[in-house]
């Protein structure tokens, strides 16, 4: 842990050290060149257009694996256990579905109480981060927030400048406008140290300074950087002859004083440790889908008490929806909707009924949900295509940069596989036409529904032995 922080520490020094040394020239120009000359121009946007070479590539190599046959006769089995399992629930559902078309629909005040009745089938525990940086824990923002502290604190003697920069941009709630002041101010200190290097009046901050109360001392790791550039507590007398708390600049303390200016593009270049959004990746039978459609307070943008007051205008919602409104009306609705989800639920339906679950944040793009299935089939680096509910068709040349708001994909939507035209030929004359998902995620839905059948024995002996107490006591009481 410690090894990876120093790298983190190394290569920010190395570019306060690269950028502290100006512009970089040709050994034939003069030492001394103007800085106009180098253009900040925004990256132009590539635009697609098919499949690349290293693509089609890919693709080719995909084509002859699946030729081969897979010769492991324990995955052969557990797949063909797996597909009929999928065939039966599939039966199952379809017969469902008749036979609910065949009754009488119920009323929407009924509906309504069902609804509240129902017990929650989440179809995520909850929204859960990575931070390859610190450790490789898969863990919710509120437990990583801690550990990114604890484990920035464990660093400040080894380093203790970077780190306090670290904990300035990670360890203050997000709160940027706050955070921006303080670096502003603590560079602002840092600067007439090195313009006015034998004033003292800057060598000397009062603690109960009001600039100092407000934009520095609140926000944690500003003192500590504050002690990395030389600075110590100290009492001193101020004009009044009364002791007061100071922080007081000592030479000695830094390396020298140029140090100084790389602490500052430290201090103006750091940016918060960043968390990655987990997939939580999930391999569903269709029963096992069916049955989890809520999602937890973690997917919403709105606080708790938010989320209630929303269940409460329902009934007001539903009343517009009887509103006759423009198609402009429905779509600034639909977008004011989905943007109380932080998160999203994202299925991917396979020909064979298994569904493909990840978590994905509503402002992540289509090349992310793309790149999510294609690291899971067996049959990696063949082109294919997304179909959502509506019928319309997602893939790279025309979605690749477009939101999951843009495409009407939140808060969860199912999405059915499909192999691109180009390959599905191949595919369907080749002997793995029916293996979609690798061994080693197909595998996770024997071992979900292994976990399902146990606890759901369990609750059946405790049922059965609850009754039998029950029964025993009855025959007690009747001698």
């Amino acid at each position: 842990m410690a090894d990876k922080i120093k790298k983190f520490f190394q290569k920010k020094k190395v570019e306060a050290k690269f950028k502290l040394a100006g512009p970089g020239h040709k050994l034939s120009e003069p030492a001394i060149s103007s800085q106009s000359s180098v253009d900040s121009r925004p990256e132009p946007q590539i635009k697609r257009t098919g499949l690349s070479e290293a693509s089609k590539t890919a693709a080719e190599a995909a084509l002859s694996r699946l030729s081969l046959k897979r010769e492991n006769p324990v995955f052969n089995t557990s797949l063909a256990a797996i597909q009929a399992q999928v065939k039966k629930e599939l039966e199952n559902e379809k017969a469902n579905e008749r036979e609910l078309a065949s009754q009488s629909s119920v009323s929407s005040n009924e509906k309504q109480e069902k609804e509240i009745d129902l017990p929650k089938n989440y179809a995520a525990s909850g929204v859960y981060f990575k931070c390859p940086i610190i450790s490789n824990d898969i863990l919710p923002r509120d437990e990583w927030k801690k550990n990114i502290k604890t484990f920035l604190y464990e660093q400040l003697e080894a380093e203790r400048g970077l780190t306090a920069c670290l904990i300035i941009q990670s360890c203050n709630n997000n709160n940027r406008e706050k955070i921006d002041t303080c670096v502003e101010t603590l560079c602002k200190y840092l600067e007439n140290l090195i313009t006015y290097p034998e004033d003292e009046k800057y060598q000397k901050i009062r603690m109960s300074n009001r600039v100092f109360c407000e934009r520095v001392q609140p926000i944690e790791g500003a003192i500590e950087l504050l002690f990395a550039a030389g600075f110590r507590q100290e009492k001193l007398t101020n004009t009044n002859g009364a002791e007061e708390d100071f922080l007081v600049f000592h030479t000695e303390n830094v390396e020298s004083i140029e140090s100084l200016t790389a602490l500052i593009e430290a201090l103006r270049s750091a940016e918060p440790i960043q968390l990655e959004l987990d997939r939580n990746l999930q391999v569903l039978l269709p029963s096992q889908a069916a049955n989890k459609m809520q999602l937890p307070a973690s997917f919403y943008a709105l606080s708790p008490e938010e989320i209630k007051r929303e269940q409460q205008l329902r009934i007001e919602a539903m009343e517009r929806s009887q509103m006759l409104r423009t198609k402009a009306m429905r779509e600034k609705d639909e977008i004011r909707e989905m943007r109380k989800y932080k998160f999203a639920i994202i299925r991917v339906r396979f020909p064979d009924g298994i569904l493909l679950q990840g978590t994905f944040s509503v402002y992540e793009r289509f090349t992310e949900i793309h790149d999510f299935v294609q690291e899971n089939l067996e049959h990696s680096g063949l082109p294919f295509i997304l179909n959502t509910p509506t019928g319309q068709k997602l893939n790279l040349e025309d979605d690749a940069n477009k939101t999951l708001i843009d495409l009407r994909l939140v808060p969860a939507t199912v999405l059915t596989f499909a192999w691109h035209s180009s390959v599905a030929q191949e595919i369907q004359n080749s002997p793995n036409k029916d293996v979609y998902l690798k061994p080693e995620v197909l595998v996770m839905v024997q071992e979900r529904t292994f976990r399902e059948k146990r606890v759901g024995q369990w609750i059946m002996i405790s049922v059965l032995a609850i009754g039998l107490i029950i029964f025993i006591k009855k025959l007690k009481f009747l001698r």
